[in-house]
């Protein structure tokens, strides 16, 4: 897909953004490279994927590199020079990486792996860093990486085809009922999550509903049901409209808050393709 002609502003604005860090391509001179959100190097990647830019683009070919050279042999991700590696760090990566086109990289196939090696005993994925203090709540995974880590799969052999991953699924169905706080860093599911967010990039109604719309196991479960129409329920003559995104956003047309989007309305659409039955 080509960058429309009427999105090129969009993506000269995104260019602009290119050295706030201090070096080129959205980081910073040591490569803390999703610091800066939301013209994060991931970030900045993801809405220009979004725009329609070609992955094999000069631009980001030399941010794959750049992740790349952050790869660690067990297929972690260190994307900080100093600190712990922890899961979700990984998770965005991995998803990004596998948006990218990378899915059957060998490198990122042991990052497949390793995630099918260290799911937490609910099923999802759990950092062991307890921001918020500990409680009951902190023994769940993390919704928010696990559904990241369920984007990446998306693209792979085992959509689908992996009970581990329809345990995962099913930790996020399970939040569905649960609603409140959960995981270390605890994601919930109140007003804010109900909000249309877009560009996906959170833990939000419409990219909970849109990543799991690709997963059998959600397909026609209640759960998902309910997700569902409670997003279709917000369209406006068929098109989704930006409730909630980044004030930092607010010059791009493709993503105005209180409008309606045709980029959103196309990851809706993929919606009705994956599911079929709506």
């Amino acid at each position: 897909m080509a960058i429309d002609v009427k999105y090129q502003g969009d993506v000269d604005i995104i260019l602009s953004h290119r050295h706030d860090l201090g070096a080129d391509y959205w980081t910073t001179p040591d490569k803390r490279l999703i610091k800066g959100s939301p013209f994060s190097c991931r970030d900045s990647t993801l809405m220009l994927l979004e725009l329609g830019m070609e992955a094999t683009d000069p631009i980001l070919t030399t941010v794959s590199d750049l992740f790349f050279s952050a790869w660690q042999k067990d297929g972690r991700f260190k994307i900080y020079p100093t600190g712990g590696i922890l899961p979700c760090h990984t998770a965005y990566v991995a998803d990004l990486m596998c948006r990218l086109g990378y899915v059957d990289d060998e490198r990122i196939q042991t990052t497949l792996r390793h995630f099918l090696d260290t799911p937490w005993n609910d099923g999802g994925w759990r950092c062991n860093k307890f921001s918020y203090g500990r409680g009951p709540e902190t023994e769940h995974s993390n919704p928010l990486p696990t559904l990241n880590i369920l984007d990446a799969f998306r693209h792979s052999k085992y959509l689908n085809n992996e009970p581990k991953l329809d345990k995962a699924v099913e930790f996020l169905l399970a939040h569905w009922r649960i609603r409140t706080p959960i995981g270390p860093c605890q994601y919930g599911m109140g007003s804010r999550f109900m909000q249309v967010e877009y560009p996906l990039r959170g833990y939000s109604l419409f990219q909970y509903v849109y990543v799991l719309s690709f997963y059998d196991k959600a397909k026609n479960d209640e759960r998902f049901v309910e997700a569902f129409k409670n997003l279709q329920n917000k369209l406006v003559d068929g098109m989704i409209i930006v409730e909630r995104n980044s004030p930092k956003l607010s010059k791009l047309t493709f993503c105005k808050k209180g409008q309606s989007s045709e980029l959103a309305t196309r990851r809706y659409n993929e919606i009705l393709t994956n599911i079929k039955w709506s």
